[in-house]
Order: structure tokens, then sequence, then C-alpha cells
């Protein structure tokens, strides 16, 4: 086979195009031309953002839509910097992503030069890995170990920073050179004597729970959970973003847990006398005062992270590996315990604190969500910002199948919402993708309307529009005396006239006689 000569920029692009990858993100500038111009000869599609945040954010949207890791291409100094608060998301929310930046070239490196920043330095605590690479002929294995490290195990971001010096130069690649990662291993689950006990407590438990994370659709455990849920008789929980692990109208499905959760999953959790955890953290939003935590319950966590071991909660046991591994050998051992009398406990709770809806004060982001939920298809991708709307979503919006449902969960990120929505669209062109945002956080990322409309993506844009930071001020009427400071939007533009400068459609909705008529013709319009 006949070796040829490329840049180091021809290069990446290739090894981009050999791993799969169909779309890059990004935003030009002095330092990453060369990429820019390897990719007009490369099949791979460039969409091209108003902001280096918009093109991590639509990375990571693409990314949670298909389970491959998303890419974005940023510049040099600035234009990393932006980037780095869709990296933290990303890291945050275990999603697989590559970032590849620009950066000055190698003799300019530490000097201040033209837009350098130590983007590998400054990007260590929000990233998988970090490469600089200095030496062009490092491009094929640095790529290829970005690729495995940002996709295996749990998956995270994974930043490559690159010289133009070493874009531009001109090399021999070797394609076939093997990854080489000694210290890195995925966990591979082994131990079945813990999983042994864990079906014994199961099956003693008189209160049991599941609680689902987002570990468990990385893993793609939904079936063995519904499996197990419906085998034991056992009422599921989720967080935030393991909605959809399990059909949210599941009998057994008893919705998200913690302070934005439902009163009865919450309920339950109090209650219960085992909880098995698969693929959650035990992030503060779930667990509110550690020690105050089902004190009396029995504590089983499967994750595939060693370091998430006792580091929120102390468990009782501890099962390290993949979650549908742990799931297939659980289930040949599980055997259905008493819980009938459990489960219909539960089924009260969601009778005595069921969540309400009211329209006697007029317009109300619940009804429009519950309208909402009652209109779009089961398999619709619903994708939110951060703040009440996000939780109001995650409340009234139920979610039916697996990775339908994508929101900032651990850095709740504003301005996250729209392009990540754009990313989903992106990744399954014919999809209904509803994304859901308020007025204060759609303006951060508001220019990517141009992106939208330039593609000609049928997304759909819920703005929830209260002229306030929702979020903020409830917590300022609950804990400081309705000591209302920074959180009143006066000042949002007419969002109608925002859309359509971009030559965007756009309907307006302020009473509750034509919600379900604008959100019908919205969802049917073809654009």
């Amino acid at each position: 086979m006949t070796k040829t000569k490329m840049t180091g920029a021809e290069a990446l692009v290739k090894l981009c195009e050999q791993h799969g990858v169909t779309h890059i993100f990004g935003y030009p500038g002095g330092a990453n031309i060369p990429v820019f111009d390897a990719l007009l000869d490369s099949p791979i599609k460039l969409v091209l953002s108003r902001h280096e945040q918009g093109a991590t954010h639509m990375a990571d949207g693409f990314a949670r839509a298909t389970g491959r890791a998303g890419v974005a291409l940023v510049t040099s100094g600035p234009g990393a910097t932006n980037a780095i608060t869709g990296i933290m998301t990303a890291q945050m929310d275990s999603v697989p992503m590559i970032v590849i930046c620009g950066q000055t070239i190698t003799p300019n490196l530490g000097l201040d030069a033209f837009q350098e920043a130590d983007v590998s330095g400054i990007s260590y605590p929000v990233v998988k890995y970090s490469y600089l690479v200095k030496n062009v002929e490092n491009i094929p294995e640095i790529v290829k170990e970005a690729f495995h490290l940002a996709e295996t195990g749990r998956p995270g971001p994974v930043l490559i920073d690159l010289p133009k010096d070493v874009s531009s130069t001109v090399f021999t690649p070797d394609f076939s050179v093997p990854i080489r990662l000694p210290g890195y291993t995925v966990p591979e689950f082994t131990d079945t004597k813990a999983v042994a006990r864990a079906a014994k407590k199961l099956r003693q438990a008189k209160r049991p729970v599941i609680l689902a994370g987002h570990g468990a659709l990385i893993a793609h455990a939904w079936d063995q959970i519904r499996t197990l849920a419906e085998t034991m008789n056992i009422p599921v929980v989720t967080t935030l973003l393991g909605k959809g692990v399990i059909p949210e109208d599941h009998p057994l499905c008893l919705g998200m847990l913690g302070m934005h959760g439902t009163a009865y999953a919450n309920c339950a959790v109090r209650e219960c006398d085992l909880i098995l955890n698969i693929g959650s953290r035990w992030d503060d939003r779930i667990i509110g005062k550690p020690e105050k935590f089902c004190p009396d319950a029995f504590k089983i966590q499967i994750d595939i992270d060693h370091s998430e071991y006792n580091k929120m909660i102390p468990v009782d046991q501890f099962i390290e590996g993949d979650a549908k591994a742990v799931l297939d050998a659980l289930l040949v051992e599980v055997q259905p315990g008493d819980t009938a009398e459990w489960v219909a406990k539960t089924a009260t709770f969601r009778k005595q604190y069921p969540l309400k809806v009211s329209v006697a004060n007029g317009l109300e982001a619940q009804y429009v969500l519950r309208t909402l939920d009652t209109l779009v298809p089961d398999d619709t991708v619903i994708v939110t910002d951060v703040g009440q709307h996000q939780m109001w979503a995650a409340q009234f919006c139920h979610v039916k199948q697996p990775n339908c449902f994508i929101s900032s969960g651990g850095a709740g990120t504003m301005g996250y919402g729209f392009p990540a929505a754009l990313g989903a669209q992106f990744a399954d062109p014919k999809a209904t993708v509803v994304a859901i945002v308020g007025d204060g956080g759609f303006q951060m990322t508001e220019a990517e309307l141009s992106t939208a409309a330039i593609h000609k993506l049928p997304v759909k844009i819920l703005i929830l529009d209260n002229k306030f930071l929702g979020m903020v001020r409830q917590w300022q009427d609950l804990f400081y005396d309705k000591r209302l400071v920074g959180v009143d939007l006066e000042g949002n533009p007419d969002f109608v006239k925002l859309a359509e400068a971009y030559g965007v459609k756009a309907f307006h909705v302020d009473t509750v006689d034509n919600v379900e008529s604008v959100l019908k013709e919205a969802l049917a319009y073809n654009g």
C-alpha cells in the first residue's frame, strides 16, 4: 500500500473520517485555518456556528443523540476559552466529545504570542484528557487515543491543542499505528459474588426502589432495567438525565427524584428499605443532606467509575462495571420478593401528591408543557435549557424512549438548550426535536438562529418568556424574604421579530385559548 504525504491537518481530518465522523461544528481563526482548509476536500459536513460555545453545545447534543463523540473545532486563545463552558458541560454529564483547538506556532508557546492561551492547562480540570501536539508524527496515535478515551468507560470530552506549524507540516502518516494507553483500562465486570449478594438483598427487601441515572442510558441498559423492575415488581425513580430509561407512563415509574422532582418519587425514596442505584452519582440535588438521605435503607451502587464509590454518601455495596453487563448477570440471579403492598403504597403517593396544572390565573408554563406533551410523538427529542422551564419540562414532558431527553444536568449551563437541539437535529434530520428554553438562557446563544436558518433545520423552539430569571427569583422568594435583585429581564427583545429577522417562522401565544392550536401549527410547520 502506497503511503501518501499530507499535512498534519489533512491527516487529522482523514482520521476523523476513518472514525466515522459525519459533522464537525466550529468557528475559524488564524490558528486553525489549516484544518478548515483540509475540510474542503472531506465528506465531513462543516457546521459553522456563530460562537464557540454554540459549537461545543451542538457537538454535545449530537453526541447525546447518537452515542458517538461529537467534534468541535475552534481557534486559539479566546476561541478556545469560549469553548471551555461547553467542555465543562460535557464533562459534568459524561458526554463523549473531541474538541480540536488551533494554537500558536510551537516556537511561540509560552511567549504571550497573539491569541495564545495555555488551553491544555486551562482545560485539565474539565476534560477526560488533554493533548498538546508538538510533533506531527504523533497525530495519528493522538487522534485514535482521543476518540477511544472519549467514548469508552465513563465517556467525556478530550481536547487536542494543535499548533499551526504542526498542522501545516507535511509528513507521511502511519494510520496503522496502534493505541498505546498502558495507564488506561476500561473496568470489566467480573464480581459475580457481589451480584449474588445484591440479588439476595433485593429478594429480602420489602420496600425496594431502583434509582436510574444517566449512566444507565450511556450503558444502553434500559431493557435490563425494565425487565428487572417488572420481574421484581420494584418502583423506579430517575435522575434528570435518567429520564427515558423506562417509559414514564409505565405503572412502576415514579418520575424524577430530587429537589425539583415529583413528590411521590421523593416519598418512595424516603420510605424505602433498599435503593439500587444504577449509573447515578448521587448528586447533591438528589440527596440533599447526605446524613438524612434514606438513612435506614440498604444502598447498592452500580457504576463504571470507581471514583464514585463513597464520594457523596457511604454505600453498603458498590459493584464496579458497565451497568448493562452487571444487570445481565443480576437478572440471572434475582427472584421476586414480596413487594405488592409496597407498590400499592407508592401508587397512593402518586394520588396523594399529583403534579397540578391550573389556568385559573391565566397562562402558565406548566399548562403549555403539559399540552405540548399530548401533541408530540413518542420519539420526540426534548432538549432543554436550564432554569424553571427545565424542571417543568422534566415534570410535565413524559419521555417514552431512551435518549429522548437532553439537558445540562451537572453544570446547569444556561444557553445550552438551543444549540444542543441543533446538534440533535443534525444527528437525525427527520426527528421531531423541540428545544424548550427560557428567555434568559435563550439570549445567551440566540445567534445560532442563523445556523438553524442556513441549514433549514426543522427544530422547534419553545421560549417560555416570563421576563425573569425565574429559578433565581424563586429562590429569592423562598429563602431571601422576597428581596428580588438582578432577576428582572426588562428589555427582552420581541422574540417573534427577532426570529423573523433571521428568516425563521415564529408564533406568539399569550392566552390559554390558543396554546393548543399554535403548538399544533408550529409542530406541523415544515421548517
